[in-house]
């Protein structure tokens, strides 16, 4: 079986955030296999997908593993799968993926670009948890319950500088949600190429930090567009390999636009 490792959110290997591919020729296998290939593929996620017949709702079906659980929703490995598809043949043009959050559409673009369509996080303003800035290692300003699919605390801080130099106890941010902490901040100069900056960490699914979370930035997209006025922008998600997230909020839609590099291609023995 081909396994493919695709860099997700960059235009270069070894950036952005790294995805494990698998191409299943029929249904997905056992569970305890899933999540075993995933473990040994030791990547924020592993997608799998596997084709379904024509005339439905959707042309693949399609799942997320971490290393240790399977998650809602994960759309750097959703544009690794659309990019891997795309550049092997497998599928042309627009690709429809039935998912747990729903039918996800990644529509690709001449200039390599792939556009993926998710569901808009419902965002419920919070309490800040009592607790949390010892964790994090910043101050928040605001906290926001980013609904099921998600599943972030999204906390806002006072500035970049804020984000960028969070040192946090991984281990204590797993109190505060199922997955774990959203922090971002208005970028400090706009001139950069980017509107706003985040970092994610998420301990209660084995991700220290993330390095490019598509998922976050359904609840990021509402959030600065309804600070900043506007419905495009840019995220730069501060990890140590970063990346960048062009954001288009449509409503209970959001676009969610980036490119993937494939790093390995290679064969699965297991």
């Amino acid at each position: 079986m081909r396994i493919r490792i695709v860099d997700a959110f960059t235009d270069r290997p070894f950036a952005g955030n790294p995805a494990g591919v698998l191409l299943l020729d029929d249904v997905f296998p056992e569970d305890d296999w899933l999540q075993n290939v995933a473990m040994e593929v030791n990547h924020a996620e592993t997608a799998f997908a596997h084709r379904l017949p024509e005339g439905g709702e959707a042309d693949w079906a399609l799942r997320w593993f971490t290393p240790v659980a399977e998650v809602a929703m994960c759309g750097h490995a959703t544009l690794a799968t659309a990019h891997v598809l795309h550049t092997t043949g497998a599928h042309e043009g627009p690709v429809r993926f039935t998912t747990r959050s729903g039918v996800l559409i990644a529509t690709p673009a001449e200039d390599g670009s792939i556009t993926l369509d998710f569901p808009t996080a419902p965002l419920t303003p919070a309490e800040i948890p009592a607790g949390v800035a010892e964790a994090l290692g910043a101050e928040p300003v605001a906290a926001f319950d980013t609904g099921p699919n998600v599943g972030d605390l999204l906390l806002e801080l006072a500035n970049e500088k804020a984000v960028l130099g969070l040192a946090p106890d991984h281990k204590s941010l797993g109190a505060y949600s199922s997955r774990g902490i959203i922090a971002t901040a208005r970028a400090d100069d706009p001139s950069r190429g980017y509107d706003f900056v985040s970092r994610c960490f998420f301990p209660n699914v084995g991700i220290d930090e993330d390095p490019v979370t598509g998922s976050a930035h359904t609840a990021l997209a509402p959030h600065w567009s309804a600070r900043l006025g506007r419905d495009d922008l840019t995220g730069l998600q501060a990890s140590r390999r970063t990346g960048l997230v062009r954001t288009g909020l449509r409503g209970e839609r959001t676009l969610l636009t980036g490119r993937a590099v494939t790093v390995i291609d290679g064969e699965l023995h297991a």
